[in-house]
């Protein structure tokens, strides 16, 4: 074979072992990587095998926010016997929302020159007691009582009265007694031992309607310092219902005293978020002033 044969024929044995790299490089892309080779990508939905269908995750969807809570009207508490932690006293109501007369104010309490016993004293002797509506400045209706020996506000909720703590206890002198209406005016204890069912589901919807409006008003605050008082805030309100409440009769079965504090909560919190947008608007002024939850 002369050396031009050898040439060619080196050429077409380069051209023939070319053509095989290239076809076995185009099998390996077509053909893909081995089944065990695969790799699992976050968000990618892996093959399902022949003949299943494939499930492909929704949109994500925001929680629906829970009920926010309605505020009660005086109608709850006129006409009934509210006692103080459901055990003793009495609180009668009588009038419309806007022009509420207390009817019976009595209470128990120790006597002034022998503090180891008890008295009772009727306040005002019977007779009626006018009250001033305050509004709603924490969400829920407010009204104050303007007795001589005894003055206080108080809150309306759901068939009950809600008076803030008082450092002092009212001083009757002619009567010898001293007295202090600081608590929960509702229904008596024994009569709220019924089914424990629904009181567990009026305690989950306090709960929830809380948990939303606390939700919302945190989302509204720009400020880090804000949202560590609301934070503190919040804390402070579950030691205050917990010291509240553990004094109401029978509060361990019916939990009556704990689901009205956390819908005056659930109030307070949603009449704060309301405010909000004021309180901006004047931050580039005074600071503005926040009032306290019910204590």
């Amino acid at each position: 074979m002369t050396l031009k044969s050898l040439a060619i024929k080196g050429m077409l044995d380069d051209a023939r072992m070319k053509s095989a790299s290239v076809l076995a490089v185009l099998c390996m892309i077509f053909a893909g990587p081995p089944a065990q080779a695969q790799l699992a990508l976050p968000g990618i939905v892996a093959p399902n095998p022949a003949g299943t269908a494939v499930r492909v995750p929704g949109p994500h969807k925001t929680p629906k926010a829970a009920a926010t809570y309605a505020p009660p009207s005086a109608a709850t508490v006129i006409g009934r016997a509210l006692l103080l932690n459901g055990a003793n006293g009495l609180l009668q109501f009588s009038g419309q929302a806007d022009a509420l007369r207390i009817d019976r104010l009595t209470m128990l309490g120790e006597v002034i020159s022998d503090s180891t016993r008890q008295c009772r004293i009727d306040v005002g002797g019977g007779a009626t007691i006018e009250t001033k509506s305050l509004g709603r400045p924490d969400g829920l209706l407010r009204f104050a009582a303007d007795i001589p020996a005894c003055p206080f506000e108080f809150d309306i909720l759901d068939g009950a009265v809600l008076v803030p703590f008082q450092l002092q206890s009212c001083i009757f002198k002619d009567a010898d007694c001293q007295a202090n209406p600081s608590g929960l005016w509702g229904p008596d204890g024994a009569s709220l031992v019924m089914d424990v069912k629904a009181m567990e589901q009026a305690r989950a919807r306090a709960e929830a309607a809380m948990a939303a409006n606390y939700r919302a008003l945190d989302a509204r605050l720009k400020d880090r310092a804000k949202t560590d008082d609301l934070v503190r805030e919040q804390n402070r309100f579950l030691s205050d219902r917990h010291d509240i409440c553990r004094d109401y009769f029978h509060e361990n079965m019916h939990n009556f005293c704990a689901i009205r504090l956390t819908e005056a909560r659930a109030a307070f919190l949603k009449a704060q978020t309301d405010e909000l947008p004021d309180v901006i608007a004047q931050s580039r002024g005074s600071a503005p002033h926040h009032r306290k939850p019910p204590q």
